[in-house]
Parts: C-alpha cells; sequence; structure tokens
C-alpha cells in the first residue's frame, strides 16, 4: 500500500510524512475511524514509508529492496496481529497461521472490514477474537532482533478485539518498547481499548474521506460526473460504502428484503412468519445477524427523515428509496426512537451470544406495537 494509493486524508497522510522525514516517530500510535475511510491503508502505506530506501515526491519508492518485500507484506520486520477464530483440529491458533488468508485479503481489498474477513477465513458464526495465546507471539517477535529494516513495526488491526491477558503484555510492550520499534494500532472502536493502553499512544482520528477526492475516484472507476456525485452523497465519505453502492451488493439487497418481511409481518401481526423469519436470520451467523440489526437501525433513521422530503439529507439508494414511499409514514415521532431501541438492544443481545430466534421473535413483537403507534 502506498500513500497514493489512499484516497484523500491528505492532511494525515503530510502527518505521517513529516514524523517519518523529521525521525521523530512516536513508538505508539492508534488510528481510529472506519475501514472505509482508509485506517488500515494509512498505517501500511506509513510502515512502508517509514523502511523505503529512496522515498520521492511524498512516498516510497515501489522500488528498494524493503519496498519490494512489502509488495508481498512479507517483510521480515512487518508484523501482523489481527482477529482470529481458533480452530485446534486445523492447528490454527495464532495470527501467523493465517499469514494466507491475511495477505489474500489485504492484496484484494485494502479496505476490507471484519465481515470480509470472516468470509476470507469462513467464520461461520465464531466470534473472532486475539487471543491470550497471541500475547506470547508478540513478546517473541519483538524480542528478535531487527533483521534489515530502520524500524521493526507491529501492526494491530482490531485491538479491541484481544483478551485482556494479550492487551496487558501489548501494555508492557508499549510502556517499555524495544529500540526502533513502532507499533501501529488500527481501530474501529477505540472507546473500547483498555484504558491504559488509550492513554500511552499518539491517537490520530482519520475521518470521513472528502467528497471531492471520493467523487474523483468514482470517475477513475468510470462513473459519470452525475452518477458519481450521487453516489458521493450516498457513501459519505467511506469508499466501502460507495463500492457497493455502485451496484447494489447481494448482501445490502438480502438484508433490505429481511427488513420488508420483518416490518410486513410485524405489521400483519403474523406470527408464523415473524418464527419463519426468526429461523432464516439465526442461519445467517452471529457477525451478519449483527450487521443486519446495524442496517436496520439505519434503515429506520433514513425512513424518518425522508418525511421532511429533504434530499440532501437522506443516505438510501434506488431500492431503499422505492420501499421508504410507503414504509416512511409508519415510522415517526412517537415511535422512531424507540423502534431504534429495540433494534440496538437486538443487536446487544446477539453479540452475547442469546440464542437467535429467540431474539428475532421477540423483536418482531415489539416492532408491531410501536409500528403502529
Amino acid at each position: 500500500m502506498f500513500f497514493k494509493q489512499i484516497i484523500g486524508q491528505e492532511n494525515i497522510k503530510e502527518r505521517l510524512r513529516k514524523q517519518a522525514e523529521t525521525g521523530i516517530v512516536p513508538h505508539a500510535q492508534l488510528l481510529t475511524g472506519s475501514n472505509g475511510s482508509g485506517t488500515f491503508g494509512l498505517a501500511l502505506a506509513y510502515a512502508r514509508y517509514l523502511n523505503c530506501s529512496n522515498p520521492a515526491n511524498g512516498d516510497a519508492c515501489g522500488r528498494c529492496p524493503s519496498c519490494l518485500k512489502y509488495d508481498e507484506l512479507a517483510h521480515p520486520d512487518l508484523h501482523f496481529i489481527f482477529p482470529i477464530v481458533s480452530r485446534k483440529e486445523k492447528k490454527k491458533e495464532i495470527c501467523d497461521d493465517y499469514l494466507s488468508e491475511w495477505r489474500t485479503l489485504l492484496k484484494n481489498n485494502p479496505y476490507f472490514g471484519q465481515d470480509d474477513w470472516l468470509e476470507e477465513i469462513e467464520a461461520g458464526n465464531s466470534q473472532p477474537i486475539i487471543y491470550a495465546k497471541e500475547s506470547d507471539e508478540i513478546i517473541r517477535k519483538l524480542s528478535l532482533r531487527i533483521y534489515e529494516a530502520r524500524y521493526r513495526v507491529l501492526l494491530v488491526w482490531l485491538p479491541e478485539k484481544m483478551h485482556l491477558a494479550c492487551a496487558n503484555k501489548l501494555l508492557k510492550v508499549i510502556e517499555e518498547p524495544p529500540a526502533n520499534t513502532v507499533i501501529l494500532l488500527v481501530s474501529e472502536e477505540p472507546q473500547t481499548i483498555l484504558g491504559t493502553i488509550l492513554s500511552r499512544t499518539q491517537r490520530i482520528d482519520v475521518g470521513a474521506i472528502d467528497d471531492n477526492a471520493l467523487k474523483q475516484a468514482l470517475i477513475k472507476e468510470g462513473l459519470s460526473q452525475e452518477d458519481a456525485q450521487q453516489i458521493t452523497h450516498l457513501a459519505a465519505g467511506n469508499w466501502s460504502k460507495a463500492l457497493q453502492s455502485i451496484s447494489l451488493n447481494e448482501e445490502e439487497g438480502m438484508f433490505l428484503e429481511y427488513f420488508k418481511q420483518m416490518m410486513r409481518c410485524s405489521w400483519q401481526r403474523n406470527v408464523k412468519g415473524m418464527q419463519e423469519l426468526g429461523a432464516q436470520l439465526t442461519g445467517l451467523g452471529r457477525e451478519r445477524q449483527k450487521s443486519f440489526l446495524s442496517y436496520c437501525q439505519h434503515l429506520i433513521r433514513e425512513n424518518f427523515v425522508y418525511r421532511f422530503n429533504a434530499k440532501e439529507l437522506n443516505y438510501m439508494n434506488g431500492a431503499e428509496e422505492s420501499f421508504a414511499k410507503n414504509f416512511a409514514p409508519y415510522v415517526n415521532e412517537k415511535n422512531v426512537f424507540s423502534l431504534i431501541e429495540v433494534l440496538s438492544e437486538a443487536e446487544y443481545h446477539i453479540e452475547r451470544n442469546v440464542n437467535g430466534r429467540m431474539v428475532f421473535f421477540d423483536l418482531c413483537l415489539q416492532i408491531t406495537v410501536l409500528i403502529r403507534q
């Protein structure tokens, strides 16, 4: 990953470049933001730039021995830590056991998210975590001598997924880092990271991509000015959402159909339909169930705003807007907050491994009451 491949975020790129050029490189930095804003890409491009032998024009050269190894994500002084699903039967218990899948994902989709990673490793219903066993690997890797780089880089994706024992070991490393070691944490939920780690890192908040930069990137993808402008509005600074909006992806289309089914069953008080829907949603796996419930909260908000006829405030694609024409009147001042609250509560229960059928059936019953207010 190069800085030039990251859409927008020019201020943050310049900040990272200056650190490398002046040699004032913090030993622990935390980049926060959504996957669609380019947080991981920024961290990886920064790591490459730190170790490039001949940087020029604000970016790594791409030709030196270090860059060639970064191209393959196989530099001996670049170490990755990320959430995994332990599979003892396949002897996959630490991050290094998943390096092949990890490199494939990074090369194919630098703006990847957690769902993309879970699909890559075929996690099923399992929830990923950075296990306690990984802490020993971190200590081992950082105790080795630096092979050839100026800086040894430890890149931790989603540190909020760390087991407490692993987080405490990382804290000790951050407090007393080995010489010429840079630890880069990339987080989507920094508020859930161990407080003592947060207080010892230099934080960089990566915001939404600038609209103009996003629009120009879409035009390079072959879109017309008009289409690029519309998708830029829908994406709200998120490149992943922009790509999904170019052609409604299968999962989002499926979520919309499930949302329609949920609202219709609830309105009709169709108990059998609610039970069948609960069974279908349970088969998605917990991470996708959570994604669906998050999507539902988004649609409730958009349907509420749709009633005010303010297109600039709405972020729905054509299929969603078509449904909103009839559904929006049922989301009003009396029930909008309660609807979002019950959906959020259902997402919380799914995260805590409550039985999916029970969660979705109860949710539909609650919506039955709220949708008629």
